[in-house]
């Protein structure tokens, strides 16, 4: 079981809408995922010229889902703004300790950020470390994180996975997408999974029934429940900002399958 983490969770609301909307059949979904090694301690490291260059991407892109790893608390306003209206939920991963691990210089907590527009977003939010951790001959020593927003119009989760150890990596996700199966649907979990399409394990051994999946060729991944069809994916160059391309999916919803009786 996972261990529920406090977080930071902030909700703006439009002013033209007072509920969540559902979606229906031929509904177009943008999911944008984005890995911007903003933590300050990894060689990939730019600064805060990935910020700047992220807000771009999302502005351009314009997508309803949103996910950031490898993001500084601070970061979330900043790139709300640029999302629009939206429900927002950042965790933190953790130190072997249980304390939020930090990105460097700034003090602020260091994990993933999960984003949802208002259109779809409800208030319900789930976060939590792994039962599958690192162990001591891991470098990083940092206890990965999850963070979903779960709705009737659409439910969607974050993560970013073990970077030593693709077995542990591999029960990560398969954690994850037991959970994010019993959620409300149309459902879409995006991040950073450390893991390939080959290799052994690879992400094809995380492949639950009722989900299709698309990939960037290397780590990160999209995957989507399967009243979603994946109609359009986007490499997009984060030019040198970042060691990871930012990674865009367009889904259309389908009509559910009919009822047998």
């Amino acid at each position: 079981m996972s261990t529920v983490l406090a977080v930071l969770g902030i909700l703006i609301m439009p002013t033209s809408a007072a509920c969540t909307e559902t979606t229906s059949a031929g509904s177009t979904i943008s999911v944008l995922q984005l890995n911007i090694c903003h933590g300050g301690t990894a060689a990939c490291y730019r600064g805060d010229s990935v910020l700047a260059k992220a807000e771009e991407v999302i502005r351009s892109g314009r997508p309803q889902v949103l996910s950031v790893n490898e993001a500084c608390s601070g970061d979330l306003d900043r790139l709300r703004t640029a999302m629009g209206p939206a429900r927002a939920l950042f965790v933190a991963a953790r130190n072997l300790d249980g304390t939020p691990t930090l990105c460097r210089g700034s003090g602020q907590q260091y994990g993933n950020i999960i984003m949802v527009s208002s259109r779809f977003a409800g208030t319900a939010e789930e976060t939590g470390t792994y039962a599958a951790q690192y162990t001591g001959a891991d470098g990083y020593r940092e206890l990965r994180s999850w963070a979903c927003l779960r709705a009737a119009g659409l439910s969607a989760c974050t993560t970013h996975l073990s970077a030593d150890n693709a077995p542990t990596a591999l029960a990560q996700c398969q954690d994850l997408m037991r959970r994010a199966a019993s959620y409300p649907r149309p459902v879409v979990v995006v991040g950073d999974f450390n893991l390939k399409d080959q290799g052994s394990p690879s992400m094809r051994d995380c492949a639950p029934p009722g989900f299709s999946r698309r990939g960037d060729d290397d780590v990160q991944h999209v995957f989507a429940s399967d009243d979603l069809a994946f109609s359009q994916t986007t490499k997009i160059d984060m030019m040198g900002t970042t060691d990871h391309p930012g990674w865009l999916a367009t889904l259309t919803t389908t009509a559910p399958p009919a009822t047998q009786g």
